[in-house]
């Protein structure tokens, strides 16, 4: 089962979220997500276990734990949902329609 962590810490790293959900099961994969401009950490992650139950257990006692002074927030990871490859980047899929209002003169006579 993928688990997705979010609230860390900046300074957890893969290593410290692989040895929380040792505790309860087989973990084949921890990564947290990092930045790749500031290279540092964005706050969540992903963990997979092998074991559904084992995973279940530790999303059900881990979520609202208090690690490095945050509360987690553990839950079932959700696939990723498919975006759009139109190249128009975030401001509206490229569509440069619209345009600001400005000033219109009027003749009122």
């Amino acid at each position: 089962m993928n688990i997705y962590v979010s609230n860390l810490s900046f300074n957890v790293q893969d290593e410290d979220l692989k040895d929380y959900f040792s505790e309860y099961g087989d973990v084949t994969s921890s990564k947290v997500i990092i930045d790749k401009f500031t290279n540092k950490s964005k706050g969540f992650a992903f963990v997979e276990m092998s074991d559904d139950a084992a995973a279940s257990k530790a999303i059900q006692e881990l979520n609202g734990a208090m690690v490095d002074g945050r509360a987690l927030r553990v839950s079932e990871a959700r696939p990723r949902e498919e975006r759009p490859s139109n190249g128009g980047g975030g401001y509206g899929g490229g569509n440069r329609s619209g345009g600001g209002g400005g000033y219109q003169k009027t003749n009122r006579w």
